[in-house]
């Protein structure tokens, strides 16, 4: 057991620190930001998984208790190559300070969930406040979950939720030519097909728990920055790289800013990036650089499983 919680610790460190810091300092992220996207969720749940297999491999030893339950089908020689028999102290202090990181955890998760409904709950009345009857000119527009606002403010996002909901201002539809058009709207749309709503909330929500970690706080960092280069290879992919470009010129010459939670700095980064497009991974790449990710919460599973599987070898 001793051997299995330093190996699980290790790799933990590992991947929480060293590890996340040089992704950020990589430049291949940017060029696939949807595999840089994955790479991060990876990371994060082996920490996560090294957590919470060290929780209940010490709560094991603890407690009787635990450890009748998760033994309760395995054979008495697989039991015994765990050696639960005596726990050391710093075993019994390692298995409450995880309960309470994963006691934190939760809490944190329920708080940004609960957090994000009231936000869209507010949003939403304040939309029905707002919202006007779609002009008839708009044919197809109305049609589908798309809202348009009498607004000279030019501005367009999309509203997860039931029913999601695309919104776009008649300051937007004014400024932009369709084929612009088309490229918001598709960003936005990039952003509800990949669910970038839900990942976001989770990197918010270990961030804002663990501000200490640095891989939590490297991941909502990186989440908020590729999510919105994810949309944009979507709208180029469709509507062209330059097309796109001018769309975000023109959406916020006047702000500077693509949204609230962008920066100056962000949107000058992505219409350079636009403008001058980086040349992709080759797909050889792409598929061993996601495969081999994948591979890395498996460590956590292979160190807990090993004893039992080595003693009924």
């Amino acid at each position: 057991m001793t051997l299995c919680l330093l190996l699980l610790s290790t790799v933990a460190v590992a991947a929480a620190v060293p590890v996340p810091r040089a992704l950020t300092r990589a430049a291949w992220p940017e060029r696939e930001p949807v595999v840089g996207l994955w790479v991060w969720q990876c990371l994060v749940a082996t920490v996560l998984l090294c957590c919470l297999t060290a929780l209940v491999l010490g709560a094991a030893a603890v407690f009787h208790t635990v450890r009748d339950h998760v033994f309760a089908p395995a054979p008495p020689a697989v039991t015994a190559a765990y050696d639960l028999s005596a726990a050391p102290a710093w075993a019994v202090a390692s298995t409450l300070l995880l309960a309470a990181g994963a006691a934190w955890t939760t809490a944190m998760l329920a708080r940004e969930l609960v957090e994000a409904r009231r936000r869209r709950g507010l949003a939403r009345e304040h939309l029905r406040e707002r919202a006007p009857d779609l002009p008839a000119g708009l044919g197809a527009a109305t049609r589908g979950p798309l809202l348009v606002l009498e607004d000279e403010y030019p501005d367009a996002w999309w509203m997860p939720g039931s029913p999601p909901q695309l919104i776009v201002t008649t300051g937007a539809l004014h400024r932009l030519t369709d084929h612009q058009l088309d490229a918001v709207l598709t960003h936005e749309r990039g952003h509800a097909r990949a669910r970038h709503d839900w990942l976001l909330h989770l990197s918010t929500a270990l961030a804002t728990g663990f501000p200490r970690v640095p891989l939590f706080a490297h991941f909502c960092d990186q989440t908020h920055r590729l999510v919105e280069l994810a949309a944009d290879d979507t709208a180029s992919r469709r509507c062209g790289h330059l097309t796109t470009a001018l769309a975000l010129i023109e959406l916020n010459q006047h702000r500077g800013v693509l949204s609230c939670a962008s920066s100056h700095r962000l949107l000058g980064e992505r219409v350079d990036r636009l403008l001058e497009p980086p040349p992709r991974l080759l797909r050889r790449q792409r598929a061993l650089t996601s495969a081999t990710a994948a591979l890395v919460p498996l460590l956590p599973l292979l160190i807990v499983f090993g004893p039992g599987l080595s003693a009924l070898a």
